[in-house]
């Protein structure tokens, strides 16, 4: 965690309400622009950040912050917004479910199927990645770092992460290759938000490879 994070979390935990309203005040509106894009509702994009500050101060004593502060709250708005989308796509379901008097759909039953297959081989195939270039990938796709954040955390060359990113993407599209238009079918039924959030951000990497 970089020095300046290191003082605010520090602030926080110790009860300080002027360091808490400054942080607010300079992530309120990037966080809301972050979550209305996966939302669409200003008035839930902005409901969410703020159970997300919240959240982070009631437990801000128990919160451990390993990479940055801007990682850490982007990563917490984007699980609150995958959390929000899969309850509204329940009651979708369940108000659906009531209407047609009980009776299942068998075409979710096999779109989450689908997801759970390709949930698994994605897993599997961020496995076979190797050590260094594994860490470098989750660290640009699932916590949003820059290269050159990256570089500075792992004590390596900017050089160095471009070079492990574009061998990730190679490897991760050799593995994934005849599951390409599996991602696409569940990317346009809406399966993805019954995947896991660090599946999800690989899954949309993926579509993106095939445009």
């Amino acid at each position: 965690m970089e020095l300046e994070d290191h003082h605010i979390v520090q602030g926080l935990q110790q009860g300080r309400q002027d360091t808490f309203e400054t942080m607010f005040k300079a992530w309120y509106n990037p966080l809301c622009n972050y979550a209305h894009s996966f939302l669409g509702s200003r008035d839930e994009a902005e409901e969410t950040v703020q159970s997300v500050f919240i959240h982070f101060w009631e437990k801000r004593k128990e919160i451990d912050i390993e990479t940055s502060l801007k990682s850490y709250l982007y990563r917490s708005v984007r699980n609150s917004c995958m959390n929000v989308l899969k309850h509204e796509k329940v009651k979708r379901e369940h108000a659906a479910f009531a209407l047609n008097g009980g009776a299942g759909s068998s075409n979710n039953t096999a779109g989450d199927l689908m997801a759970s297959e390709l949930e698994t081989r994605i897993a599997d195939a961020l496995m076979k990645l190797p050590e260094q270039c594994r860490l470098v990938f989750k660290m640009s796709r699932f916590e949003e770092l820059k290269y050159s954040e990256i570089a500075d955390k792992l004590g390596i060359s900017i050089k160095t992460v471009e070079n492990q990113m574009g061998k990730a993407l190679r490897i991760m599209r050799e593995q994934l290759q005849d599951y390409l238009p599996l991602i696409t079918l569940l990317a346009i039924s809406g399966q993805f938000i019954w995947v896991d959030h660090c599946l999800w951000d690989c899954a949309n990497l993926m579509l993106m490879l095939t445009m």
